[in-house]
């Protein structure tokens, strides 16, 4: 961490420090004024709109009780009781009606006609309000009237009552498609003659379905301008069961400019309200759906001449201004209450100037005189009793005193170090004169072990020499003599004794080969130019009798063009020696891969006009491998791992091979197979001397196996 950021860690704290309590007492305050705006605001939106309710029904009451005032008015005019008087007996004629459709319109009502009192009595509707005329007044009152019965007042009223049902949101499904009926406010009144007497009774009422002026001047009237937020709502709807027939919530909230907001007739209540105040005739205050928005509402049952509950009217006003207006409320709350922290944390950070300055001194130097400088802090220009003064003083001392003892610890450590050169220096020659008398003792020993080895096969093999040229001779005496005596009959088999006789001559070799490794100073075999391939052709003839019974592919590839030096009847025997090892390797089943090739020098090709240095050759087989703990011995005397081994065919073959001057390499795979490699320069490179191990090369990737021998 640099000094910078140091600083600005050390500020930051001291910083955060000093705000936490401010930032604390802000944040209470924010959440303080959150929990009031919520509890406070709200319930004052409730209160409000439950007032507003209250406006609607007085207003709708009001409606009603001015209806049968305008009645009484009617009847008592001087128009209706001269036509009254002078036509008691025929009230229904011409002049009678036009008289009452001029005070239909003039009062605003939607019918006005006289009945009798038999009609009236006959009515179902009528009916239910004549018990409430005693006493000669008015009644008025709710009324849901078929649209039959409309049709009977007017054609005009049944057409204006039919109103399409809108599917709604978070309403419950329409039974039907379209409401036929209507909400009537209807008023009647007893109509008596000069003696007191009733006969006819003046009915007049208003069509709720539809009328927009009702609702409009109740809206006016509890949401007039200025009452509401901007983009605010007012709606007063009167319902018709759970429909609504006359309304001004808009069928589109945020219509596009120029566009019919419309009116959300036949727009069903949500399933909540339509339970709790048609269902159990309660008041209903709180938030509800209205067509596609939230609002906050209040509903109240609407009541029948009978006390049945036939609808309800409503008041409300959206919610999301005021929502919108909270929020952006907070929103300046918060930015209030950042612009405080900024204030105050430009302040805090001026005012800790000082007390960093210091600091930042004491950690420069500390970052100094961790990257190896001599410094010191010195004098801070502070008072002598202030705490960062005595912190500067005693780290400069421990400066001091830490600076003195790394001078001493320098001192001792160029000492041990000389000490520790020097008796390394005799511990390395010491170590190597151990290593060379190691290396001195294990060849000796190994020469020992050979010296003995060979002693005892030279002593074996000049009693097996003796014992086995006795037999030989009298086998090639013998051959000479089947040929003489057969005569031309031997031509049918001559080649089978010539093979005898090879044969007898290849034993006659072997063992002069094994009194030469024994005695090499007493056998000389001659050497000759030859071609591989021949004597690898006579090779695989010659293995081919053993190899017969099992399953053994023998693939030559045969590509050396150079001659080379060597013994012929010695090569054969290695190569025989190898083959045999291979099969015996797989078990007498697989393939066995032997390979001729000119020999050039490392970074030299007959592609680029070089002369070759000799040949080689391989012999390849698929079998079980040998493993890395056994591949170092395969070319002792008399070490084999089969029953039936003498440990001397790759001790032989190895000498053989050695004697030439060549090379033998060793690869092998353990699960895989093995590979040698003979290496034969085209002039032989007789070498009679030296260790017997020389030219050896091993490469194997193996761990368990058994070696081949």
């Amino acid at each position: 961490m640099s000094w910078l950021q140091m600083k600005a860690k050390v500020r930051y704290r001291i910083l955060i420090l000093t705000l936490l309590p401010i930032l604390l007492t802000l944040v209470s305050l924010v959440f303080i004024t959150i929990y009031w705006n919520i509890s406070y605001t709200g319930q004052q939106l409730f209160m409000k709109v439950k007032a507003d309710l209250a406006v609607a029904q007085n207003t709708l009451s009001s409606l009603q009780t001015r209806q049968a005032a305008q009645l009484q008015n009617v009847v008592s005019s001087w128009a209706f009781q001269n036509h009254f008087q002078h036509m008691a007996s025929m009230p229904s004629t011409e002049v009678f009606e036009a008289c009452l459709s001029q005070q239909q319109k003039t009062l605003g009502l939607d019918f006005l006609r006289l009945v009798p009192v038999a009609e009236a009595q006959a009515d179902p509707d009528l009916r239910q309000m004549l018990p409430k005329t005693e006493q000669n007044q008015a009644f008025s009152g709710l009324m849901v009237m078929s649209n039959q019965a409309l049709g009977r007042l007017s054609p005009e009223l049944a057409k204006q009552a039919i109103i399409d049902i809108q599917a709604t949101h978070h309403a419950n499904p329409p039974d039907v498609s379209k409401l036929s009926r209507g909400l009537v406010s209807r008023s009647v009144l007893p109509v008596a003659d000069s003696q007191g007497n009733v006969f006819w009774y003046l009915d007049g009422g208003i069509l709720l379905n539809r009328n927009t002026n009702i609702v409009d001047d109740i809206r006016d009237l509890v949401y007039e301008e200025g009452t509401l937020p901007a983009r605010s709502i007012g709606a007063v709807t009167i319902f018709l069961g759970n429909v609504r027939i006359a309304t001004n919530v808009p069928l589109n909230f945020y219509p596009r400019e120029g566009q019919d907001p419309g009116r959300a007739l036949g727009s069903l209540v949500s399933q909540e309200v339509e339970q709790k105040v048609l269902a159990t005739g309660n008041t209903w205050v709180d938030r509800a759906f209205v067509v596609d928005d939230w609002f906050v509402s209040a509903y109240a049952p609407l009541r029948d001449v009978r006390g049945k509950r036939i609808g309800m009217i409503y008041t409300g006003f959206s919610e999301s201004p005021f929502v919108h207006n909270y929020l952006l409320n907070i929103l300046e709350l918060g930015s209030i209450l950042m612009l405080v922290l900024l204030v105050s944390g430009l302040l805090v950070y001026r005012g800790a100037y000082s007390l960093l300055q210091p600091i930042e001194r004491i950690h420069h130097v500390v970052k100094g005189v961790q990257s190896g400088r001599n410094m010191r802090i010195g004098p801070l220009e502070l008072e002598r009793d202030n705490e960062l003064s005595n912190l500067a003083a005693q780290f400069d001392l421990m400066l001091d005193q830490l600076q003195a003892r790394n001078l001493e610890i320098q001192a001792a450590a160029e000492q041990l170090e000389m000490k520790v050169e020097q008796r390394t220096f005799s511990l390395q020659e010491k170590t190597l004169e151990l290593e060379r008398s190691v290396k001195l003792l294990n060849e000796t020993r190994q020469q020992l072990v050979t010296n003995e080895k060979l002693t005892a096969l030279g002593e074996l093999t000049a009693g097996i020499a003796h014992e086995i040229n006795n037999p030989t001779a009298v086998i090639l005496g013998n051959m000479e003599l089947i040929r003489y005596e057969l005569g031309d009959a031997s031509n049918l088999v001559e080649e089978e004794i010539d093979l005898i006789i090879q044969q007898v001559d290849r034993i006659s070799t072997i063992i002069r080969s094994l009194l030469q490794y024994s005695r090499p100073g007493e056998f000389n075999a001659p050497l000759e130019m030859h071609d591989l391939s021949p004597i690898l052709e006579e090779t695989m003839v010659l293995v081919r009798h053993s190899i017969s019974q099992q399953e053994v592919v023998l693939i030559k590839e045969f590509n050396a063009k150079c001659l080379v030096e060597i013994n012929r009847p010695q090569l054969l025997q290695v190569l025989i020696n190898l083959v045999i090892n291979a099969t015996h390797a797989m078990a007498g089943k697989g393939r066995i891969w032997i390979r001729t090739y000119d020999w050039y020098q490392a970074n030299q090709s007959f592609e680029n006009g070089h002369s070759p240095i000799g040949a080689r050759i391989e012999v390849e087989d698929e079998g079980c491998g040998i493993a890395d703990s056994v591949l170092n011995r395969i070319f002792d005397p008399f070490y084999t791992t089969r029953k039936d081994g003498t440990g001397l065919g790759l001790f032989l073959s190895y000498g053989i091979i050695k004697r030439l001057g060549g090379t033998i390499e060793v690869s092998s795979t353990l699960g895989q197979g093995t590979k040698f490699i003979i290496g034969l320069y085209q002039f032989a490179k007789e070498n009679n001397d030296g260790n017997p191990y020389d030219g050896l090369h091993f490469s194997a990737a193996t761990k368990d196996s058994e070696a081949q021998h």
